[in-house]
């Protein structure tokens, strides 16, 4: 294989976890806090939490859309072939996107928020319930030719093994979700995050484990990577440095802390993504089609390389403007009914 061909697909496939990784740990707050919401006590907290929200979330979803197109354009056959087998979690993110964004502007000018109140939880669960399975199936694996087209079922990303990777990461949402709230909030409510977050803690870990010890069992392609050196020291790094995390963010929530249980949960979502990363490169497509069978040619990675080397600094300046400007506590003073 050229060079030039192997190094480019590898540098596309960071770049793409890169996006996605930004995604699912900005917007999964988002996700994390709309969950929340459905168990706010009184409108006057359900509007705290809401407002926390009302300057980032649009910006933290635009890395979604970056990863789509950057998918379609550095590997094609990919981005046909998941999307295919996926086709119903899809629908379910979408679908949840569009109730949480209507319901986000609607809700402002309601006379009556029940409804908006509930489209919005509803479809952040959603959201985050079919990016669980989306996630789950990768992970598991996607029926494919030799031409790399899906020849599965409808319903092949509905499985047990699924279900779980689905309800952890929700967990996870509802974790993130919860420190930031931590961080954001004051008085009461905050105590009542931080009662959420060493529940979303425990539950998280238990999906987490569950995953660890499942994969190396249930699929053979995994295992026979996961026992061979060099990556066995990697791999088996990750529980222990994973284990030392999760401490650190009880450890911080015990003793109050507020800033600190959000950057060990970012950690923590780092270390669960990096170890992702790991099992699954090469393939793009797994088990069978790898970065270097679906990649785009060698002219149009680079041409997307040049464009999006303008695009992710602008992006990344867009995001931290905004957390910066609109940083501090959120409190009853800054919400109106």
């Amino acid at each position: 294989m050229d060079p030039l061909e192997q190094f480019l697909p590898q540098v596309w496939f960071i770049i793409l976890g890169l996006f996605l990784f930004l995604y699912i740990l900005l917007d999964g707050f988002d996700l994390g806090i709309g969950i929340l919401s459905l168990t706010a006590s009184t409108e006057e907290r359900r509007s705290i939490l809401m407002t926390s929200l009302g300057n980032v979330w649009d910006a933290n979803e635009t890395w979604l859309v970056l990863m789509g197109g950057a998918l379609f354009g550095a590997f094609p056959l990919a981005y046909g072939t998941v999307l295919n087998a996926l086709y119903i979690p899809a629908v379910m993110m979408i679908v949840g996107l569009i109730l949480r964004a209507v319901a986000f502007e609607f809700r402002e000018n309601a006379d009556r928020k029940f409804f908006w109140n509930l489209a919005f939880g509803v479809g952040s669960f959603l959201a985050a319930l079919g990016q669980g399975f989306a996630l789950g199936t990768v992970f598991e694996g996607i029926a494919v030719d030799e031409a790399g087209h899906f020849i599965g079922g409808m319903w092949d990303w509905l499985s047990w093994r699924s279900i779980l990777v689905a309800l952890t990461l929700i967990q996870g949402y509802v974790l993130i979700g919860s420190t930031y709230l931590v961080m954001k909030t004051t008085g009461e409510l905050q105590q009542t995050h931080y009662k959420t977050a060493k529940l979303a803690t425990w539950t998280t870990l238990i999906g987490a484990v569950l995953i660890t010890i499942g994969t190396p069992i249930f699929y053979e392609q995994v295992r026979s990577r996961l026992f061979e050196p060099p990556l066995l020291y990697v791999f088996a790094a990750i529980p222990i440095l994973g284990g030392i995390l999760v401490w650190c963010l009880w450890q911080s929530l015990q003793q109050g802390k507020e800033r600190s249980p959000f950057v060990w949960t970012m950690l923590i979502f780092l270390l669960s993504f990096l170890g992702l990363g790991l099992i699954i490169f090469p393939y793009i497509i797994p088990p069978q089609i790898t970065i270097y069978q679906a990649a785009a040619s060698p002219s149009a990675l680079v041409f997307m390389i040049v464009f999006i080397g303008f695009l992710i600094p602008i992006m990344l300046f867009y995001n931290i403007y905004n957390y910066v400007v609109f940083r501090g506590k959120i409190s009853s003073e800054h919400y109106g009914e």
